[in-house]
């Protein structure tokens, strides 16, 4: 099959969806698929080799910020469109304020939602000229449904199915600013009747999504995101002291307060001698503030707390296999969460809260505990419960280790692969 993959990119951070989508490409192409993996608004940003080798990034962040708000750009000329759509300036213009943030994006998000001649039409016929030149695609995949203002069009152009990938669109339309947020979700509404078929990271979303939008059920399929087993390497023996980790950007609705406190509730308790915290993860823009906002706050126990922004793949192998438990205790409705898959490869049990996709998730592994949403004193029960259990942290997180071996890149492909084709022989 030819297929077509578009994909937005963070431009600065490392983004689950980026790592998703980069990990199907490579494994479709490793069964003999041809696929164009195209990035979309700003750079992609993984910890392995992108695959999207040398594809331009189009509707570039930069000329849909100017189109958007100055009437003068949108008929900018293509050398002035290149240069402002290169991948430095991008990752560069990135770091601003309100590239990525729902709060600043509410009137571009609902131009995009459209899905007829507007501001940025401009933008999406550049896109639809230089796929012209490529090999005509058996079928389109989105990333996500907030690039459905495409679909028409594509199809349109290209007469093929399209899929859609459904992983967290949720939060980023509920933090946008009324009358931004009802008017976004009635046109995503109206743009998810418009493609064949789609495809929810957990069961938890597409039950969300489907509610939400209005999704028949037949066109709903849960294919979990999975990731490379390679390299990810158990503790030969339990760390001492003792580790508290977590993996994830650095950024409040992750969660990353309330583990502070219920770091400093350990601390308190005083039951587990030489208790370390160590924070790693994407760190881009406004989140080095919060970053240094918990290093205040923990700043009693500076000598036991480390921070590891931007890590590589390669220290975030070595850092997963230094921890005793993990726990991101994300304070939103989190459709998935790579980074549990990450920590089970490595053979660490985890405690998450008790909703959105958490529940799920360790039911199918059984490799960590639930506690409260939002509760630092429930975590830190449970986080307890670990760090003063050696024997049951270990069965934990083994059963983690073995559980997620049904969250491999090669499983997610295999499924994806079969729909896919399901799709393009109907």
């Amino acid at each position: 099959m030819r297929i077509l993959q578009l994909t937005p990119g963070t431009g600065n951070f490392y983004c689950g969806n980026c790592l998703r989508d980069n990990a199907l490409v490579r494994g479709l192409r490793a069964k003999g698929h041809e696929v164009l993996m195209v990035p979309l608004y700003l750079p992609l940003v993984t910890d392995e080799p992108a695959e999207n080798e040398n594809a331009p990034i189009f509707l570039g962040g930069i000329s849909m910020f100017l189109e958007q708000k100055f009437p003068a750009f949108r008929h900018m000329p293509e050398w002035l469109n290149r240069i402002l759509s290169s991948s430095m300036l991008l990752r560069m213009a990135a770091n601003l304020a309100g590239m990525t943030s729902a709060a600043q994006l509410g009137e571009a998000t609902i131009a995009m939602l459209q899905s007829e001649p507007n501001r940025q039409a401009q933008e999406v016929e550049r896109l639809i000229a230089w796929l012209r030149k490529q090999h005509p695609p058996d079928v389109i995949c989105l990333s996500n449904a907030l690039l459905g203002g495409l679909a028409r069009r594509l199809k349109e152009e290209f007469k093929v199915p399209i899929v859609c990938s459904l992983q967290g669109e949720d939060s980023f339309l509920d933090a946008l600013p009324e009358p931004f947020r009802a008017q976004a979700w009635e046109l995503l509404a109206k743009r998810c009747s418009e493609m064949d078929h789609f495809v929810a990271v957990s069961q938890y979303f597409a039950d969300l999504m489907r509610t939400r939008l209005g999704l028949p059920a037949e066109k709903v399929t849960v294919i979990y995101p999975g990731i490379a087993m390679d390299g990810f390497k158990q503790a030969s023996a339990r760390p001492n002291p003792p580790v508290l980790a977590y993996l994830a950007r650095i950024h409040p609705s992750k969660g990353l307060g309330t583990l502070a406190d219920a770091f400093l509730k350990l601390k308190e308790w005083n039951r587990v001698p030489g208790l370390r915290l160590r924070v790693a993860g994407a760190m881009a823009g406004k989140d080095s503030q919060f970053a240094a906002e918990i290093q205040r706050r923990v700043s009693r126990f500076s000598h036991e707390v480390e921070f590891l922004p931007n890590v590589d793949r390669e220290r975030k192998l070595e850092f997963l296999s230094s921890a005793t438990v993990f726990s991101v205790p994300a304070t939103y409705g989190e459709a998935f969460g790579i980074y549990l898959l990450e920590a089970w490869a490595s053979g660490v049990p985890v405690v998450q809260p008790r909703h959105a996709a958490f529940p799920e998730l360790l039911a199918l592994t059984g490799g960590g505990l639930l506690c409260e949403s939002d509760n630092p004193t429930s975590l830190a029960e449970a986080l307890q419960q670990l760090l003063l259990n050696p024997t049951k942290a270990s069965q934990l997180g083994e059963a983690g280790r073995k559980g997620v071996q049904q969250f491999t890149a090669e499983t997610m492909t295999e499924k994806t692969e079969v729909l896919l084709r399901e799709l393009v022989h109907a």
